[in-house]
């Protein structure tokens, strides 16, 4: 093999990503962010100047927050039954094309709604969600089958920073449209976002195609049930799995403390636009603000994936979770653009590394034969994570009119977290899924 070629292979195991199946398994992170980039981001600012039109901007807030608020309930609710059909059956990757089949139409779907009509962008905006939030879940249930104990944390963390540069590349497109409508053919920025909602559904579906063609679905771990229906099977599997999770007190723990501050987490990340709509922060400054988030996580997220091989997955979490605590309260007194910018380069350097590694070590802390019905209780976690933050937020405009107060509260989401992390047992934890995977048939 050349130097080159030496090189080239050194550079790409250093990212985590040396197998087709792992680069095909991080394009998907590649794929899906540009929901995360582009509709949650630019589709709030539609929703409450185009959508709610006419009422107030924290009435519009509002209404956002509860819808994500609905999407994610059901989503929670959904997720662990379908996990662990997924074991049962094998169909992880099939379930995850189910989800996308759902989630691609509503997104661009969102393109057509018009003044006023924020029923309509409310019910779309919950349906594409679920397809998203519900995708993500048979997604991170791959991890474990295609990366080795000691590649998790780097193959996570290499498809969130694959996210955040693939979301910045689409958003950098989007925003030109938006900033200068008429340079490229359109008429106003109303139909420029409207684009660029288009586009991020065109994107996810386009860039979900390695994986689809790449990654093999898992084997089926349940035997054939005679005369009993699958939906039953579902929730046995599930009532066992719940009823185990004493087994694995430390993922148990982990899912514990990843409720509260992944509930800080998600909240900023969806609340971040109607909130600095609301305290008066322009469009075009927030566009650039989060614009500037994908391209500073790309080196940070993967700098997290090696400062996890050198202090562990937990301490480089507990180290994000510090910094998003100064967020928050830097946060509740901003005023200005720059403000908001100092923000968002903070939020760049902790968001990615912050969740990917979440994932990573979650998937060490659990069987790998069973991922999706482990991985389905994860998404719980996740998915009330991102429930009770935004409908917090919501219920705090509501009875303040102002943001700000549930930022508090938020600050708190994120120091316990903290607390319930520092108490977790990594070593014990991996020894007892090793253990459940050595003995299981």
């Amino acid at each position: 093999m050349s130097a080159q070629g030496v090189a080239r292979k050194s550079w790409i195991e250093r990212l985590g990503l040396q197998r087709p199946e792992l680069r095909a398994w991080a394009m998907y992170d590649w794929a899906n962010s540009s929901f995360w980039a582009t509709t949650i981001h630019f589709f709030p600012i539609y929703f409450v100047s185009v959508a709610c039109a006419g009422a107030p901007g924290s009435v519009g807030s509002s209404r956002f927050g509860w819808a994500t608020f609905i999407a994610m309930l059901i989503v929670a609710l959904l997720a662990p039954w379908l996990g662990a059909i997924a074991d049962h059956t094998g169909r992880k990757k099939r379930l995850l094309i189910v989800f996308m089949a759902v989630g691609v139409p509503a997104a661009a779907a969102l393109a057509l709604v018009g003044r006023g009509q924020w029923v309509m962008g409310a019910a779309i905006f919950i349906v594409a969600n679920i397809g998203i939030t519900g995708s993500l879940v048979f997604y991170d249930s791959l991890l474990p089958h295609i990366a080795a104990p000691g590649e998790v944390d780097r193959v996570s963390t290499a498809g969130y920073a694959l996210g955040y540069l693939g979301s910045g590349l689409l958003m950098a497109l989007n925003v030109a449209w938006i900033a200068k409508p008429r340079a490229f053919g359109l008429p106003d920025q109303a139909t420029a976002i409207r684009l660029s909602l288009l586009s991020a559904a065109i994107w996810w579906l386009a860039f979900s195609l390695p994986l689809i063609r790449r990654v093999r679905e898992p084997a089926a771990t349940g035997a054939p049930t005679p005369g009993v229906r699958l939906w039953r099977v579902g929730f046995l599997r599930l009532w066992r799995t719940a009823h185990e999770l004493r087994r694995y007190r430390q993922a148990f723990l982990l899912l514990a403390a990843f409720l509260f501050y992944n509930d800080g987490i998600n909240t900023i990340i969806r609340m971040a636009v109607p909130y600095g709509t609301e305290v008066g922060i322009s469009a075009e400054a927030l566009l650039g603000a989060i614009l500037l988030v994908q391209f500073v996580g790309v080196p940070f997220t993967f700098l997290f994936g090696m400062m996890a091989r050198r202090i562990g997955a937990k301490r480089a979490i507990l180290l994000g979770l510090a910094v998003y605590l100064v967020i928050t309260l830097i946060a509740y007194s901003m005023r200005t653009a720059g403000e908001f910018f100092a923000l968002a380069i903070l939020v760049g350097v902790v968001q990615g590394g912050t969740q990917a590694l979440s994932r990573s070590l979650f998937a060490t802390l659990i069987p790998t034969a069973r991922s999706a019905e482990f991985f389905g209780l994860f998404g719980v976690s996740e998915k009330f994570s991102a429930i009770l933050g935004p409908g917090l937020f919501a219920l705090m405009i509501d009875l303040t009119g102002s943001g700000r107060s549930a930022l508090l509260a938020i600050a708190g989401f994120f120091a316990i977290g903290g607390v319930l992390l520092a108490r977790l047992d990594v070593q014990r934890g991996q020894a007892a899924a090793r253990a459940s995977q050595e003995g299981a048939p």
